[in-house]
């Protein structure tokens, strides 16, 4: 089965949607992946911590100790105003999809 096969079956819209959405699943079947994906992400992308918990689905104190378990360096406190907005904002909506 093909990636197109599902848009010309009109399932979805577009092949990226198809993409997507079986990320979307993937990653609900394998939180460990989900978390993996985030701590890659700290690393590499320069994400903050608040944002590397809300994409794994983990709380803050749950991702420090994820990321100081596998020898990681935790980068505290934003480094720009944008930076403490951004945290905030990923915080809260962790906060607003928890409850």
């Amino acid at each position: 089965m093909e990636v197109r096969e599902w848009v010309e079956a009109r399932l979805y819209e577009s092949e990226d949607a198809v993409i997507q959405d079986a990320l979307r699943h993937l990653l609900r079947a394998r939180p460990e992946a989900r978390i993996q994906l985030a701590v890659h992400r700290y690393q590499t992308a320069d994400i903050s911590l608040a944002k590397a918990a809300s994409l794994a689905g983990v709380s803050w104190a749950q991702m420090r100790d994820i990321l100081l378990e596998k020898g990681i360096q935790i980068r505290l406190g934003p480094a720009s105003p944008e930076e403490a907005r951004r945290e905030v904002r990923a915080v809260r909506d962790y906060l607003k999809h928890r409850s």
